[in-house]
């Protein structure tokens, strides 16, 4: 069970992360990038963030191009905490694919 502080954490963590992404894909028209959840360790060292991409085609390419920034985008997520966290947990990035596992549900109930 997630306490109290660590969902606000989480929420605080999502709501900076999807501003960063926000900006970051104001330059490529078409894409999408929304966090969707911040899972925080307990000792807040670890923040898996999963993301939810648009279109879903290019989702593993931009998630890789993710991955290979994360150290930046820690910097950018550190620059925007310092003054609510002490230390900012290390990122982990994974793709949340819920609303595709949804879409194909309702495609197999509409047949």
């Amino acid at each position: 069970m997630e306490s109290k502080r660590l969902n606000k954490i989480g929420r605080l963590l999502q709501k900076e992360l999807g501003d960063i992404f926000q900006k970051q894909t104001q330059g490529m028209p078409g894409t999408l990038i929304s966090v969707s959840t911040v899972r925080v360790s307990p000792d807040l060292s670890v923040a898996k963030a999963y993301l939810s991409i648009f279109p879903s085609e290019r989702g593993e390419e931009l998630l890789e191009a993710i991955r290979t920034n994360t150290k930046a985008i820690r910097y950018d997520l550190g620059q925007r905490v310092r003054n609510q966290l002490r230390i900012i947990p290390d990122l982990s990035f994974f793709i949340d694919d819920s609303l595709d596992y949804i879409e194909n549900i309702d495609k197999l109930l509409n047949k």
